[in-house]
């Protein structure tokens, strides 16, 4: 008898009683998505992972804690079964059929009336992939082939001609430390989406190469200023191209949150009537030390990681940072944008109490090809950062986590002091 293609559709679930026979892997790993359905979910097994109790005591789905019976599956709109005893599962895949209820059976997928397709979800989009034919029915495969729509989906690679989604105004996108591959998905696929991309000199430049040539790209430090401050020149240049109906993305390094000023775009463009969609993003306060080896928290050693911008001085009338506590702090001490004030600031703390002796790391252009990290202490970060021509964009990590990994020089690399 020939093999007969499965035919696909999709389930509307909703308020609608579905069984589950079995609560080990395998409907841990279903649950989820028939939950999401709304459906009214009765589990029958006798013992539950972990997680699937958590689902019971939270009330998302009903168990009764026994084995299956007969009549289990009566009134049911669709069944699970992925008990661990093939009888049970052969007898509860017979009363399925009996009652024409569609069901899927883990252990012997031939032998029930559904199958489950390899599922992903992408902005609003379900993407289901089904083989044709038992020869190719291999998990992997189709797991494989619905990651790869998936992504395409998510970063803007997959695109249905003539059919480019837009998203109206202007979208707020923190691209992360700098590599490329740390944006987040729906970053990536708003840049796909953009007509106009304004960019700071921190953002994921490689990013840029990937845009169609129809997309304007303008770099928020060339953007004229005339009468006006720098911060208000790009947010006056953000609300114009949206106002001409264009989506616009304003692409940031990091998150735009931190030290990055996005709330104060946020703002201009509320005033100004813009819809406007913030992407949170990486911080290199987080993921730079993160990518030379230094954790920020570490059990018995770091409780705690405080954030500090060094972009002006302690000494200056301007600064909002109390270095004074923050030198009786124990925990890690994260800074950001101190490359030029790291003298003033590591003499501040040394004479507020803080140790000399306190490890320090510079970490330079973190997470990209260039990144090269020195180590030293807060007695000598000074002329460390002169001896071995330490630039912006650095990240200064201060605190004992800076020795918790392994040594620098067992990084290729990673230059010592001198």
């Amino acid at each position: 008898m020939a093999e007969h293609p499965a035919y696909p559709v999709g389930l509307r679930l909703a308020d609608r009683k579905v069984v589950v026979l079995g609560a080990g892997q395998v409907a841990q790993r279903r649950l989820p998505a028939l939950i999401a359905s709304g459906a009214r979910i009765l589990l029958i097994s006798p013992e539950a992972t972990p997680s699937v109790e958590a689902m019971a005591d939270t009330g998302e789905i009903t168990w009764s804690p026994r084995p299956y019976a007969e009549g289990d599956l009566a009134d049911a709109w669709y069944a699970l079964i992925a008990t661990s005893d093939p009888d049970a599962n052969a007898r509860a895949s017979a009363e399925a059929e009996r009652h024409r209820v569609w069901a899927v059976r883990a252990d012997d997928a031939d032998a029930a009336t559904a199958w489950t397709p390899a599922t992903g979800h992408s902005e609003g989009v379900t993407v289901a992939i089904l083989t044709t034919d038992s020869r190719s029915r291999d998990p992997r495969h189709t797991a494989a082939i619905r990651d790869a729509v998936v992504a395409g989906l998510r970063d803007g690679t997959l695109v249905a001609p003539h059919h480019r989604t837009r998203t109206p105004g202007v979208a707020l996108v923190g691209g992360g430390p700098g590599d490329p591959d740390l944006i987040t998905v729906r970053g990536r696929r708003l840049l796909a989406e953009a007509d106009v991309v304004i960019t700071d000199r921190l953002g994921p430049r490689a990013l840029l190469a990937e845009l169609p040539p129809h997309v304007e790209v303008i770099d928020a430090a060339k953007i004229p200023y005339g009468r006006f401050m720098a911060q208000e020149a790009i947010n006056n240049a953000l609300i114009e191209h949206a106002r001409q109906g264009k989506s616009v993305v304003r692409l940031k390094g990091g998150d735009p949150y931190v030290y990055g000023r996005g709330m104060e775009e946020v703002q201009a463009l509320a005033e100004a009537g813009i819809p406007c969609t913030v992407v949170p993003g990486i911080s290199s306060s987080i993921s730079v030390p993160g990518a030379a080896g230094i954790p920020v928290t570490h059990r018995g050693i770091a409780h705690e990681f405080t954030v500090v911008s060094g972009h002006i001085a302690p000494d200056d009338k301007n600064s909002l940072v109390d270095w004074a506590s923050l030198a009786k702090l124990s925990g890690t001490l994260v800074i950001l944008m101190g490359v030029d004030k790291i003298g003033k600031i590591a003499d501040t703390l040394i004479a507020n109490g803080k140790s000399p002796d306190t490890p320090v790391a510079l970490v330079q252009e973190g997470t990209t090809a260039a990144q090269r990290r020195v180590d030293t202490t807060l007695a000598e970060v000074a002329e460390a950062v002169r001896t071995h021509e330490v630039k912006p964009p650095s990240v200064i990590v201060m605190g004992e986590v800076v020795n918790v990994g392994p040594a620098p020089a067992a990084r290729p690399g990673t230059p010592t002091p001198e």
